[in-house]
């Protein structure tokens, strides 16, 4: 097998894609992020290295946005908590995006743990 050609198991694939569509839905029903966040644990250390940082992206995601919603609410008292959860949410939603795009191209995530874009 070359360089050039990448094998991946379409479920496994699949599974990610569907953890990305979870934490969408989780905007307007919450549970799904949470259930995304459990299907990511448990398939982060299958498939090939590029697939496994996107599991480690999501579960990245998933915490780092509920920080960001902790520091927000916390900052509601001073009156700026909204345009953080606001911030947070833009960022949430553009980084599934950029997760999803990455993973129809096959590339990895180049920094799952970054807390930027």
């Amino acid at each position: 097998m070359s360089d050039l050609e990448i094998s991946t198991d379409p479920s496994q694939k699949g599974n990610a894609n569907l953890i990305y569509i979870l934490y969408l839905v989780g905007l307007a029903a919450g549970i799904t992020a949470v259930v995304g966040v459990v299907m990511a644990y448990m398939a982060r250390d299958k498939g090939p290295e590029w697939l496994q940082s996107h599991y480690r992206n999501q579960i990245n995601l998933f915490w780092k946005v509920i920080a960001y919603f902790i520091i927000g609410v916390v900052l509601t008292v001073i009156m700026i908590g909204f345009l953080v959860m606001l911030a947070a949410t833009i960022w949430y939603i553009v980084r599934v995006i950029q997760g999803m795009q990455a993973l129809n191209r096959n590339e990895a995530i180049a920094n799952p743990s970054s807390w930027g874009l």
